[in-house]
């Protein structure tokens, strides 16, 4: 009701504001970013970032809601590292490791590694923590303490009073995002980091925008696509969300839940045929029992007091985004089962004091709550997981448990009527003081009335992410065909979004990132792309890379772009 009276108010006013016409009357410029662009100066890191003198930062300023480009700002921090050729220089190259919640503040680095060293004769390294993240208007939902609280457990089959715990955590926690962030939650969106997106690219002095999206990223970077299609230079999407809109982000999750259940599958074969070095099973179904020895175990006796089952699952999660971690997990079940508990107290102890593990998790639970409707009767949750756990129950619930607090996520229209409340309330403030003129005022109610008018009409449904044949210049598609957080239809159903664009797949594979890694096809494929342009047909394969072997270090694989955390 306060809503509705709120809309009233805003509605007369607007129509006696647009008595006078409004002044200027330009039209904008399609080539413009979508806010005005403040300068970007570059200096040294702040002491927290932890980044060499090598690597230069800056701090982007963006409007909080991009309706109101003149409203509250936010500041986004970035990082850069020059081109080490600057006679070479071809521009900046962006890069998001996706989440949502994870920063590239580290991705100047990368230019050093051998895989990425001809790329850093070219481009500039450019990272950025994301709007939430890190140091970039930060959010936050809970205590972090609270959140990194240990040992917790994890259930493959949950009882219903196990569930009415969660359910009940979940609504807490909705309940904490919405009181730690008030009227600016819904504004951290997949839409806004894509305006952000191009704010970033304007305030470089880039003409258009070359970007390398990994994960989350390339959903993102899709919809940037989408609404910025003459600003694209070069694009790549490694590891591709499923754009299509009845996928956003519900049925997305009970797809990626299945198949990470391949992808465990994968591993336990794998470690069956090690049976000589790991001794845990000589078939996949003997070392899932092993596997589920060590978890009866930790529940009945936490190991050091801080790890449960819901810490061993989050561990061992991690062999199904990188095979790099299959050979560790291995060895760390291994001994603890045969009475070493070191390994594995090193690979599964939460680490830090959750502080970025809660904001990481904030900015996830955020954008994807934001982004689309969500189902909001515990049934319906109910149902379809406890359906998929029949055949895929290594990850369902635990990813049902994640993305719960998004049934009970703030109502849009409370969210706008915050907004438009406070918009309105400020302009008049001004106008009593001799501030804004009558269309400046106008402007401010239009923009609530606007606002609130669309939350009232319902929730708004993810943009259809599409571009007509020739607007958008080719872009390059990566996709592992085994990949457990982004499945591969994802890419094929991109592809088919965004006319003239390339795929390439790693044939057989499994790891969530594929560019510059351990695939000399992938990565030449990727080279020619960024260097010169050249994209390959219109869908090439490449084998795949080779094997974990057993005994192997994680240090021997490259560090990864994504964060092998649950997210995407």
């Amino acid at each position: 009701m306060r809503a509705l009276a709120l809309y009233g108010a805003l509605g007369s006013l607007v129509l006696t504001g647009l008595a006078s016409p409004p002044a200027g009357g330009a039209v904008r410029d399609p080539a413009a970013p979508p806010a005005p662009v403040h300068p970007l100066t570059f200096g040294r890191c702040a002491a927290v970032e932890h980044l060499p003198p090598t690597v230069e930062c800056g701090t982007l300023t963006v409007p909080l809601d991009y309706a109101r480009p003149n409203g509250k700002k936010i500041k986004l921090t970035v990082s850069r590292a020059r081109a080490t050729e600057p006679g070479a220089r071809q521009g900046a190259l962006v890069f998001n490791p996706g989440g949502p919640g994870a920063s590239s503040m580290q991705f100047p680095l990368y230019g050093a590694l051998p895989h990425w060293q001809r790329t850093a004769r070219a481009y500039d390294f450019v990272g950025y923590a994301p709007r939430g993240v890190g140091r970039s208007a930060p959010l936050s939902c809970q205590d972090p303490r609270e959140f990194a609280k240990a040992p917790t457990d994890s259930v493959r089959y949950p009882s219903d009073a196990f569930k009415r715990q969660k359910v009940a955590e979940a609504r807490a926690y909705a309940r904490g995002c919405a009181q730690r962030a008030g009227a600016d939650l819904p504004f951290y969106n997949s839409i806004n980091n894509a305006r952000d997106l191009d704010m970033l690219r304007a305030a470089l002095g880039e003409k258009k925008l070359t970007f390398m999206g990994a994960s989350y990223g390339t959903y993102f970077g899709a919809v940037y696509a989408t609404l910025f299609p003459g600003h694209v230079r070069r694009m790549i999407f490694d590891s591709v969300v499923n754009p299509e809109p009845r996928q956003i982000w519900y049925r997305n999750n009970l797809d990626q839940s299945l198949a990470f259940e391949r992808r465990w599958n994968d591993w336990l074969r794998w470690v069956a045929k090690h049976h000589d070095t790991y001794h845990l099973g000589t078939h996949k179904e003997a070392v899932q029992h092993s596997y589920d020895t060590a978890l009866a175990r930790l529940r009945r006796t936490p190991l050091n007091g801080k790890i449960g089952p819901a810490q061993l699952q989050a561990a061992f999660l991690k062999t199904g985004y990188n095979d790099a971690f299959w050979s560790m997990r291995a060895d760390a079940l291994s001994k603890y089962l045969h009475g070493d508990a070191k390994p594995l107290a090193a690979q599964a102890t939460p680490s830090g004091d959750g502080k970025d593990e809660e904001n990481a998790n904030a900015v996830y639970t955020a954008v994807e709550c934001n982004d689309a409707a969500w189902p909001r009767d515990w049934r319906t949750w109910d149902r379809d997981n406890t359906s998929l756990a029949r055949t895929a129950p290594f990850e369902t619930w635990d990813n049902v448990w994640m993305n719960l607090p998004c049934a009970f996520w703030p109502d849009r229209r409370e969210s706008a009527a915050d907004g438009a409340e406070e918009a309105l309330r400020t302009a008049t403030d001004r106008a009593a003081k001799g501030g804004p003129n009558g269309g400046e005022l106008a402007d401010a109610y239009r923009t609530a009335a606007t606002e609130l008018d669309d939350a009232l009409r319902g929730p708004r449904g993810p943009l259809n992410i599409r571009t007509e044949p020739g607007a958008l210049p080719p872009v390059l598609l990566l996709a592992a065909e085994r990949d457990a957080a982004t499945p591969y239809p994802g890419a094929l159903e991109l592809q088919r979004r965004l006319p003239g664009s390339s795929l390439v797949t790693e044939r057989d594979a499994g790891t969530h990132g594929v560019a510059l890694g351990d695939n000399a096809c992938v990565n030449a494929h990727v080279e020619a792309y960024l260097l010169r342009g050249k994209v390959p047909g219109h869908r090439v394969y490449c084998a795949p890379r080779a094997e974990p072997v057993p005994g192997q270090p994680l240090r021997r694989a490259r560090p990864s772009l994504i964060p092998t955390v649950k997210g995407r």
